[in-house]
């Protein structure tokens, strides 16, 4: 009798374990099929719809010196930010002999800290309708973290490239609509051997994204993460 009863119980539970299980399975393929849609509008979609000049007139690309004929291409005239005066100015050339659009450079060297009035000088009185914070930098080689050298002005120095830099500018504009791409990194979402302090800006910049997508923007500003 009690071997009959185990037996009913099996039976009983059986409908609700297998419902269960297939709920899970379900889940988990949602979940898969989602990571891997998300994977593909970025990376292969990228967010390309939400660009064009109506927007604003200009973008502001920072760390300007590569791989912006994207935005150019779709006419808006470029104010370039980086640290070398001669690579802003041949990149500049090219975009304008490239795409005939109108471009700005403004030089400064975003591991300092006094930079910010120059680049506020320079965008001054502009119609801004994208802002890509694409400047950063990483190690020069894998290396144990005590055994950086001058590690205290190394450590300054990436979080004023990599951290700052996305605050600041981004106060700076003070965007009313438009859209903000922070560049982030893929490595920036595991632990990296010999990277110890490299990951940190990209993975802040997704969840400092994301948050401000939803509370710290006004209505007509987006923010995306790339």
């Amino acid at each position: 009798m009690h071997s009959l009863n185990v037996e009913d119980m099996l039976r009983m539970a059986e409908t609700p374990i297998f419902w269960v299980g297939a709920f899970a399975v379900a889940s988990l393929s949602l979940w898969v099929l989602h990571r891997l849609l998300q994977g593909f509008r970025i990376w292969v979609w990228g967010n390309g719809q939400l660009l064009s000049p109506k927007l604003g007139k200009w973008a502001v690309v920072t760390g300007a010196t590569d791989g912006i004929g994207k935005l150019a291409r779709k006419g808006f005239a470029m104010i370039l930010i980086s640290r070398s005066q001669d690579k802003l100015d041949n990149v500049a050339r090219q975009l304008e002999e490239q795409y005939k659009v109108e471009t700005k450079t403004i030089a400064v060297d975003f591991g300092l800290s006094d930079i910010y009035p120059k680049i506020e000088a320079g965008l001054a009185g502009l119609e801004i309708g994208v802002l890509v914070n694409n400047v950063g930098i990483s190690y020069p080689y894998p290396e144990y973290f005590l055994h950086i050298p001058d590690l205290d002005n190394f450590i300054t120095n990436m979080i004023n490239v990599n951290m700052t830099s996305v605050c600041q500018v981004r106060v700076l504009l003070l965007l009313s609509k438009g859209v903000v791409l922070n560049i982030s990194s893929a490595s920036g979402m595991y632990p990296v051997p010999l990277l110890t302090i490299s990951p940190p800006p990209p993975v802040s910049s997704h969840p400092v994204t994301q948050t401000l997508n939803v509370n710290g923007r006004p209505a007509h500003l987006k923010y995306s993460v790339s």
